[in-house]
């Protein structure tokens, strides 16, 4: 085989078999086929699509490019992945939650992108909290705490990090059959017995509208289903933020707050409907309704909470909580009004610009700086009510007070409220 007949084959719309898919993510792993040409056959993929069997190939091929978890208990093993969102903290406080119902979670997660926060980062706004950590040592975590939130290491599908790096640089990141692939190779890498999605839909998110949403998530269940990886999604509104906070250290506050029993409805109430997924999908016989039960005494009583503490400590933190953030200003609503848009691009790229985020793959991130929301779509403000607050240094408080009023857009007449789940599916 050769890499350029693969990729004319590629370029003009013709399925590729299981043995040219094996052969291009091997050569590009060994260096038989360079970085340009799997540039080159990403963009083919994005331009052109990708077949269901070619989509399970890419993504046994990346999992064979690395090694696999080994299973360290009997206990039933689940994660949950989100597309992202602005303030999405609902990762720090499922993994904890879920390992308290005798159920591993061994979470491999991902760093902010675009406008989007991630994870890790959110994480590392804890003191001395290791994300990067050996295969040995996280199992050993996996089997003390039955959770830990760790990136992905050299070992698992170093594939897809590779290819991942060039999608970043080349304009094709945005392709269902990259993203499944990308998604459930690391996923399949962990030895999962169910996997959770959570697929943000609007202005916040990747996938700008239901239908594409729905195209991405019936990729991800058909592939899974291929892997033998039993895989449920919920379409989730991302045209406001998930919760008040978006940021750093302020995400972990918030976080904790769901974890203490108190914090926004939305954060708690999107936290328990994935855990029940996949509390439902590992435990059979399990109802619904048993399992929304149980994840919300888990909640209420604390044990969640004392979980994740566990889980901060056996990856190298300090439970330090609230975690401390910049100086606040206030930004009050200048009229009387129904809240009609939150613009998520201009707080995003706000969050970017104070430092919370990254515009080069070097950036340090400023975990002390972010935002807070204190009102949703449908909501009634009256003039003078706080409408956001802005964490940073005081010195850049005048740089920011007057473009965020626009932030939020009023109506003089009622706004019916946004769904936080649009759709599940499975």
């Amino acid at each position: 085989m050769l890499p350029a007949t693969l990729l004319a084959k590629k370029r003009d719309g013709q399925a590729l078999s299981d043995a040219e898919i094996h052969y291009l993510v091997d050569g590009f792993c060994s260096g038989k086929v360079a970085d340009y040409q799997m540039a080159a056959f990403a963009m083919a993929i994005c331009i052109n699509g990708m077949q269901s069997g070619e989509v399970s190939a890419l993504t046994e091929a990346m999992v064979r490019s690395g090694d696999k978890l080994p299973r360290c208990s009997d206990r039933p093993r689940v994660d949950k992945h989100s597309t992202g969102g602005l303030g999405d903290k609902v990762s720090l406080i499922l993994a904890p939650l879920l390992a308290t119902c005798d159920v591993d979670v061994p979470m491999i997660s991902g760093r902010g992108l675009g406008l989007t926060g991630g994870t890790l980062d959110k994480l590392e706004s804890i003191a001395g909290f290791q994300t990067q950590l050996s295969m040995d040592e996280s199992t050993k975590i996996l089997r003390k705490t039955g959770a830990f939130i760790i990136g992905a290491g050299p070992d698992i599908a170093p594939a897809d990090q590779r290819l991942y790096a060039l999608r970043d640089v080349t304009g094709t990141v945005e392709s269902v059959a990259l993203i499944t692939a990308s998604i459930l190779s690391k996923k399949l890498a962990a030895r999962l017995d169910a996997l959770v999605m959570d697929v943000k839909v609007g202005a916040g998110g990747f996938m700008k509208t239901l239908d594409q949403a729905r195209i991405l998530a019936d990729s991800l269940v058909r592939v899974g289903a291929e892997s033998d990886l039993p895989i449920s999604v919920i379409l989730s509104d991302m045209d406001q933020p998930l919760g008040a906070a978006i940021g750093n250290s302020i995400e972990v506050n918030e976080a904790v707050d769901v974890l203490q029993g108190i914090g926004p409805p939305e954060v708690r109430e999107l936290t328990i409907q994935l855990a029940a997924n996949g509390l439902v999908a590992c435990h059979e016989g399990m109802s619904r309704e048993d399992a929304i039960k149980k994840l919300t005494s888990n909640l209420d009583s604390g044990i969640a909470m004392e979980r994740f503490e566990r889980m901060v400590v056996a990856q190298g933190g300090r439970p330090d909580f609230p975690r401390p953030i910049g100086s606040e200003l206030m930004i009050e609503s200048p009229v009387d009004g129904w809240v009609e848009k939150i613009d998520c691009e201009l707080l995003g790229q706000t969050v970017v610009e104070l430092g919370g985020g990254r515009r080069q793959k070097q950036d340090r991130i400023d975990p002390s700086v972010g935002l807070q929301v204190h009102c949703r779509v449908g909501q009634r403000v009256r003039r003078g009510t706080p409408i956001l607050s802005v964490h940073c240094d005081k010195r850049q408080h005048d740089d920011y007070k007057t473009p965020l009023q626009n932030a939020v857009k009023l109506s003089d007449q009622s706004v019916k409220s946004v769904p936080l789940i649009i759709e599940h599916m499975s």
